[in-house]
């Protein structure tokens, strides 16, 4: 069982990392009942794109790491992403949080850059 997103863009949010409204970072507001609904446009790249940064800034030097990790493993745990990172698993939840959050940004840019616009609802 998983919440997921579904729309121009489709994923699955990171089981107690990130959250449904994660998407809120990149500058659009969801709009709420038992589900978010998300729609961007070009007038939002620019905020998209800070949101990017934000990320990358956040992750620094561990971004390349976790790239790496996820490239090779399928599955983690807290325990082994702190032995990877050699940082403490309170750490690793934060890190995974705007890892996550960096995937969903880079996912509604494309979708931008695409298609002009980026529409999609959010599970809570």
């Amino acid at each position: 069982m998983g919440r997921y997103y579904n729309g121009d863009i489709n994923g699955k949010f990171w089981f107690g990392i990130q959250s449904s409204d994660d998407a809120d970072s990149f500058g659009v507001m969801g709009e709420q009942p038992s589900i978010l609904n998300y729609y961007f446009d070009e007038s939002d790249l620019d905020k998209v794109q800070m949101g990017i940064e934000d990320c990358k800034t956040k992750l620094g030097e561990y971004k390349v790491i976790l790239d790496k990790f996820f490239k090779k493993n399928n599955v983690y745990n807290n325990g082994m992403l702190a032995e990877e990172l050699k940082i403490s698993e309170k750490k690793v939840k934060l890190l995974l949080k705007n890892y996550a959050r960096l995937e969903l940004g880079n996912k509604i840019k494309e979708c931008l850059k695409e298609q002009r616009s980026c529409e999609f609802t959010a599970e809570c």
